[in-house]
């Protein structure tokens, strides 16, 4: 919201620090030309430039990305404190109710916290939600009985740890256990009175909470940084949630293994956080080492861990993590060295592995989608099904399907038969041949369509079929046709575990599955394959709009390939319209030719 005293035409001096580092600073005023100065704006303005203003993240600090603290929303005004000046000033009535919507989100978000700080909630400090009388006091915290309250003794959030003190806590445990609030700086003040706790003293003592919070809405800007835009302030609020659980669980993960090295510049965006970076290393016994050296969790690329890695760390009393790519992952192959920009980060285990108990598997399981989310997936799928979206967003030319009018057209995509989805979840069947033998014999009447994997297109994965064998199976082979221009042109997809089983169900085609993938077994396929012995169950008949919103918008974690931020998936879509933000990688000139000598081989050899 504009400051009320500021003048709109003029020209704005800033800290050319502050610029250089925050390419959406100029968001924050729309419409003004901003003037980099050296160190911070005199006080005096020179003719033809605004006065100048002041502005501070105030109880909206960003959590700390590594090197970085962006922020997405400053609290402005004109002179030395901008949150003084905004609370003295009568709230406008307008914004009482959007204070109670911020309120909400800052709570629901535990946003605003010091970068670093643990936040393990008032069950560790062994007391009951909202039952303590708290004293922000020198030393850490100790819980000690005062009549028929616990007192507990808490460093300030805000301030400096105490020589000899425990480390400072999150103000959101601190709140959590809180029935009232005693020698509170103002940050936390301000977050206790969105968080209902009473403040006892200070100068918010006795403060209405919600005209507290519209007061300082009024002087509140907002910007989105992937979009270099003005926005909303819910917006924001959403996007440094998203931030404050990404940071979090980043700072726990302390080792890396398995993880190419032209994927590791990303994935070290991924796990940017408050704490040190995470090491990387080829081999598991230096990862576990280097893991629990450091008291953290160890990262591995699932596909390529080996069998007796979850041992090890058992052993070792290390937590272990798996890492793969998202299902939305980049405009380009991963096999020709694109780095990818969307993840999926399990702590249960590989999702294409239907007898691990992954994360994303618990989420579909679990069902209690928000009404809100649902929507927001409903408006993703849309975006995705009217984008063409699919998961490397290859380009080619439309397909020419030559089936008899009247005949029904399924497509079999081939798979890399070597690949850990297969293994792990394509149960009695392997090989792309038995495949389409088996959907041959369950579609006699249908034109069956072949669509090889890119990566075995390309020459650079197992899975070619002998064109004899192909021939008496298949009534086309489709190549380097862009999946999402197929799946418009076809009745049905029969697949093992092909994420274009997925992707084909986002667009509302029938979908058979011979194996197990992680869409199967929730009522929207046609299931051939079944759970191994002991699988975690999947009991429940999920909707596509409950698959979309658990596999596209809670279980990946997106970065922006252009400010290498974590982001939501929507950002994601946008920027794959931007193929130049997934560049090859040093290799792919040897990782091309390598391709071209195997295609060659291939074809020599009558394969396809």
């Amino acid at each position: 919201m504009p400051d009320r005293n500021e003048e709109p035409a003029l020209p704005l001096r800033v800290p050319a620090a502050a610029l250089s580092e925050l390419p959406h600073l100029g968001a924050f005023w729309p419409g003004r030309r901003l003037v980099p100065v050296a160190g911070a704006p005199v006080d005096a303005a020179p003719e033809g430039m605004a006065a100048p203003l002041a502005w501070t993240p105030g109880p909206f600090l960003p959590p700390r990305l590594g090197a970085r603290q962006v922020p997405l929303l400053l609290v402005v005004g004109a002179g030395p404190d901008p949150i003084g000046a905004a609370l003295a000033r009568p709230p406008p009535a307008p914004c009482l109710d959007r204070a109670r919507r911020v309120m909400a989100a800052m709570v629901a978000g535990r946003i605003g916290a010091p970068p670093g700080l643990e936040d393990p909630g008032a069950a560790a400090l062994g007391l009951a939600p909202r039952g303590a009388a708290v004293m922000v006091a020198a030393g850490g915290p100790q819980a000690a009985q005062a009549g028929a309250a616990p007192l507990l003794r808490v460093a300030d959030p805000f301030g400096v740890a105490p020589p000899g003190g425990l480390p400072r806590l999150s103000p959101w445990t601190v709140l959590d256990a809180a029935a009232s609030l005693h020698g509170a700086s103002r940050p936390l003040a301000l977050l206790a009175l969105a968080a209902g706790v009473r403040v006892a003293d200070g100068p918010l003592a006795g403060a209405d909470p919600v005209a507290t919070w519209a007061a300082l809405l009024a002087a509140t800007r907002a910007a989105d940084p992937f979009t270099g835009e003005p926005c909303e302030i819910e917006h924001a609020l959403a996007i440094l949630a998203l931030w404050r659980e990404r940071e979090a669980e980043a700072r726990g993960i302390a080792a890396c293994l398995g993880v190419h090295p032209y994927k590791r510049d990303r994935v070290r965006a991924l796990l940017a956080s408050a704490a040190p970076a995470p090491s990387f290393h080829g081999r598991a016994a230096p990862a576990v080492a280097a893991a629990k050296a450091r008291g953290g969790a160890l990262l591995a690329w699932a596909a390529s861990a080996p069998p007796d890695l979850p041992a090890r760390c058992q052993a070792a009393g290390v937590p272990l993590r798996w890492l793969e790519d998202g299902f939305i992952r980049s405009a380009g192959l991963g096999a020709a060295f694109r780095p990818g920009a969307s993840f999926a980060l399990d702590s249960g285990g590989a999702y294409y592995d239907p007898a691990a108990p992954s994360e994303l598997t618990r989420l579909i399981e679990a069902g209690g989608f928000a009404p809100a989310l649902l929507a927001r997936a409903a408006a993703l799928r849309q975006a995705v099904v009217a984008r063409g979206i699919t998961k490397y967003n290859l380009a080619g030319a439309e397909p020419a399907i030559a089936a008899p009018p009247g005949r029904r057209v399924v497509l079999v995509p081939g798979q890399v038969e070597d690949d850990a989805s297969v293994r792990r979840g394509g149960g009695a069947i392997r090989r792309n041949i038995d495949l389409l033998r088996a959907v041959r014999a369950a579609e006699p009447d249908a034109h069956l369509l072949y669509k090889p994997h890119p990566d075995i297109e390309a020459g650079f994965r197992r899975g070619r079929i002998a064109r004899g064998d192909l021939a008496a199976l298949a009534d086309g082979v489709v190549e380097r046709a862009p999946i999402a221009a197929l799946l418009a042109r076809v009745d049905a997809v029969h697949t093992l575990t092909s994420l274009t089983g997925f992707e084909a169900l986002l667009r509302g085609v029938a979908v058979t599955c011979w194996g197990m993938p992680f869409y199967a077994g929730w009522g929207l396929t046609e299931d051939r394959g079944a759970l191994p012995a002991g699988a975690p169950p999947r009991t429940r008949r999920a909707t596509i709009d409950e698959l979309v919103a658990a596999a596209l918008i809670l279980y990946p974690r997106c970065i922006d390939p252009l400010t290498l931020l974590p982001c939501p998936p929507e950002v994601l879509l946008d920027r794959l319209a931007q193929p130049g933000l997934f560049p090859p990688g040093r290799l792919s000139a040897i990782r091309a030719a390598e391709g071209w000598l195997r295609r060659g081989i291939a074809r020599i050899g009558g394969w396809r």
